[in-house]
């Protein structure tokens, strides 16, 4: 089996998606039989007081740290904790990747293969170098196309600086022994970048279908915050600049003389607008829940009726909101806002489970949600074939095994 190096941004304890999604990944191929190391950063997203209790670390080389996660080892790179200055993590990506260099090329082991998801894009700059030093491929995993996500969302508008991102991006192709990406649609996208078909695997992100999954309606979590006996409309994420949160506050007033309660668990740059609009507009038929442990977020899902994922225009296209499948495996049906031909249309057309409505149409979402409510008593059938297509080709067994099948490609004589 493949002596594997897994170099991400976020990963245990960290309490965000990636961190989750690389966690799981990590764990899994080491069940599968092969040696993984993690180079990562220092704890510092959505922090929780118990993972990082039963977290312990002991010092590294250079003022690095050292952990296990399962049994898997991860080398710790100090960072700053996660702020809203967008200015300042550049900085902080900058000390990683320079660190992260000299740790590798001085007291890491040699590896035979290197993965590094996205984002940010210069994840996928560092694996070869890494690689280089063992004569080993490097796979750059496409979580967000870049530099289209940070454009899109008017992260970036300095031409000069967005031209020197594509340059990195196409960079990032060429010296990538396999690009990964999670949709058949980033898969695309990459190909009239010039990215040759031969280099291209796609594969999904996927949900631990053993943690979530589908749970008593009446429940110690609904009972605590009053969603027993409203019709529970659930977001559940980042809070960022992605989502078309116009059409999100839209429909709460629209829809604020049914008992339709809408609930907003996590955080992000939005967060604090989004707080202080629902105030102004004296949206009281919304609940925020600010971030959760992660051993909560079941009981969340469970005390909802559907969940939502309210993407702007064209941000369908450049990232893909694996979320939908935490909907899917808790068998929660999504009224999702994307654009037209999108991955995410696509997932939930071809699933059954879930109902689309064009982008920045605030009416079309309103009326969405309230289709859902008046079929209330037909969602738990919705959910169930939401919940069988994703234990049928996303859960983290079956993407693992594909991963793997990639690894013994890449390394066969591993």
């Amino acid at each position: 089996m493949a002596r594997l190096l897994i170099h991400t941004l976020v990963f245990a304890p960290d309490g965000v998606s990636t961190a989750y999604l690389m966690t799981d990944l990590a764990t899994s191929l080491a069940d599968l039989g092969h040696e993984v190391t993690v180079l990562t950063t220092t704890p510092h997203y959505n922090l929780e007081e118990s993972a990082m209790n039963a977290y312990a670390m002991t010092p590294g080389a250079g003022g690095t740290r050292r952990g296990k996660a399962a049994g898997v080892d991860v080398w710790h790179v100090p960072i700053a904790l996660k702020g809203n200055r967008i200015g300042s993590r550049k900085s902080d990506y900058i000390k990683f990747h320079l660190r992260c260099m000299w740790l590798a090329l001085a007291h890491l082991p040699r590896f035979d293969i290197v993965l590094a998801p996205s984002p940010p894009l210069t994840m996928g700059l560092l694996a070869p170098l890494i690689a280089l030093r063992s004569g080993a491929p490097a796979v750059y995993n496409l979580q967000e196309l870049y530099p289209d996500f940070a454009v899109n969302n008017g992260l970036i508008s300095n031409k000069l600086f967005i031209r020197l991102m594509e340059v990195l991006e196409r960079v990032v192709y060429r010296t990538n022994a396999r690009i990964v990406p999670i949709s058949d649609q980033f898969a695309r996208t990459l190909r009239t970048r010039g990215v040759p078909s031969s280099k291209i695997t796609m594969i999904p992100n996927f949900v631990d279908t053993s943690f979530y999954r589908p749970l008593p309606r009446q429940n110690e979590f609904a009972a605590e915050h009053g969603l027993l006996e409203e019709f529970v409309v659930l977001y559940a994420g980042n809070i960022g600049v992605s989502q078309d949160w116009e059409s999100f506050l839209y429909a709460a007033q629209a829809l604020s003389s049914r008992p339709i309660c809408f609930a907003v668990s996590g955080d992000g740059v939005t967060a604090e607008w989004l707080r202080a609009e629902t105030a102004k507009r004296g949206l009281v038929n919304v609940k925020f829940f600010g971030y959760l442990p992660r051993d909560v977020t079941p009981l969340l899902y469970a005390s909802s009726d559907v969940g939502t994922i309210p993407m702007k225009e064209g941000s369908a296209t450049d990232t893909f909101p694996s979320k939908v499948y935490t909907l899917f495996a808790c068998g929660k049906p999504p009224v999702v806002s994307a654009d037209r031909d999108s991955e995410l249309e696509r997932v939930i057309q071809s699933s059954g489970c879930g109902t689309v409505v064009p982008p920045n149409d605030p009416p079309a979402f309103a009326a969405a949600i309230l289709a859902a409510f008046e079929r209330r008593e037909s969602l738990p059938a919705e959910g169930a074939r939401g919940r069988a297509y994703v234990e049928r080709s996303y859960s983290r067994e079956a993407v693992a095994a594909r991963y793997d099948d990639l690894i013994k490609e890449l390394c066969p004589q591993s």
